[in-house]
């Protein structure tokens, strides 16, 4: 099944910017084409906007009743990440009758989420475990973690290629492990390979596939709704679903979300190297404060670790690549200066 998450994951492009509109709008069309889920809020989740992680239009509550007022058929859920979010704040979740909940977590901390298991399950809710970063960690630790995760009562779990990292043949020495319990797929585009990695997580079992439309999310964006769709209706798979509305709801109030045409240089970098795009704000700093290339800086970095930048490491690589002469050239600071607005003026 298909779990649309242009609601959330796409708010990452806009500066968490959905409206109550906007947001109505998009989960009645994505309904009326008949996508069993979706998933609604800030990118980030529950209470970021508290936490002073990007300030969404509206409150987390205000989005669900946006949901919940206007779906009939279709699933709705949002994404929670403990630390993030405490237990207190799944209680407007249950109290509104969220079908879904996503609990975010690294395959290191995985045992965070389960009390949020046991709270949301207990409620009746849905329940998916998310493994941010799951490529940090080889296929063999990612699949004991993913089965004591199912053994602690989630519903689901997923395998999540964060920075676009994967390959299919990756994908499938991840997927191959855990096809006899209940996993979905969250893939992004840094390397242009998400839809290719979804139709091989869903070759191999994957129960439920992430996608958004126009591809949008943070990054370099997501598995794209429409494209997926109508691939999979080329395998004669997905027939129920309606692909010209599809298209309509996401030519209509999609793409003029999209300003920026293209593949941002630092995008790909992340997908190559493995890297998350949420460590971006050191790479930035570091790589000003010593003038050299970020590229190279994140390359360096994914060579000694996949889920931190811890600042000690990166100003020890920026100090080497500078002896190197691997400094910031004019094409280099132009793309800085895309990927982080009006943050990079002074370059």
């Amino acid at each position: 099944m298909i779990l649309d998450t242009t609601l959330r994951d796409g708010s990452y492009v806009i500066n968490f910017g959905f409206s109550a509109e906007q947001t109505t709008n998009i989960a009645v069309g994505l309904e009326k084409a008949k996508i069993p889920y979706i998933e609604i809020g800030h990118g980030i989740g529950l209470n970021a906007s508290e936490k002073g992680l990007g300030t969404a239009t509206h409150s987390d509550e205000e989005y669900a009743i946006a949901a919940k007022t206007n779906l009939r058929h279709s699933k709705w859920g949002m994404f929670a990440i403990p630390g993030i979010c405490d237990l207190q704040h799944l209680d407007m979740c249950i109290d509104l009758e969220m079908d879904f909940i996503r609990i975010g977590v690294g395959v290191d901390n995985h045992e965070v989420a389960y009390p949020f298991i046991e709270k949301t399950k207990k409620a009746g809710m849905l329940t998916c475990v998310n493994f941010m970063k799951s490529y940090s960690r080889p296929p063999h630790i990612f699949e004991q973690v993913a089965r004591d995760t199912i053994q602690s009562g989630a519903d689901y779990i997923y395998l999540v290629d964060s920075a676009g990292n994967l390959t299919p043949e990756t994908t499938r020495q991840y997927c191959e492990r855990i096809q006899d319990i209940s996993y979905g797929f969250h893939g992004h585009n840094n390397l242009g390979l998400a839809n290719a990695n979804a139709i091989v997580a869903y070759g191999l079992g994957a129960k439920i596939i992430d996608t958004s439309l126009q591809g949008l999310g943070r990054s370099a964006g997501n598995t794209q709704t429409e494209q997926f769709i109508a691939i999979l209706q080329r395998m004669d798979k997905a027939k129920d679903i309606d692909l010209l509305h599809l298209i309509d709801i996401s030519d209509k109030y999609v793409r003029p979300l999209i300003k920026n045409a293209g593949t941002d240089g630092l995008d790909l970098i992340c997908g190559f190297a493995g890297f998350h795009s949420s460590y971006m704000s050191e790479i930035r700093d570091i790589a000003l404060e010593f003038n050299v290339d970020p590229r190279c800086l994140i390359i360096e970095l994914c060579k000694e670790t996949l889920d931190a930048a811890p600042v000690s490491e990166l100003r020890k690589i920026a100090q080497v690549l500078r002896e190197n002469s691997m400094t910031l050239n004019e094409i280099c600071k132009i793309s800085m200066e895309r990927y982080f607005g009006n943050e990079q003026r002074d370059l």
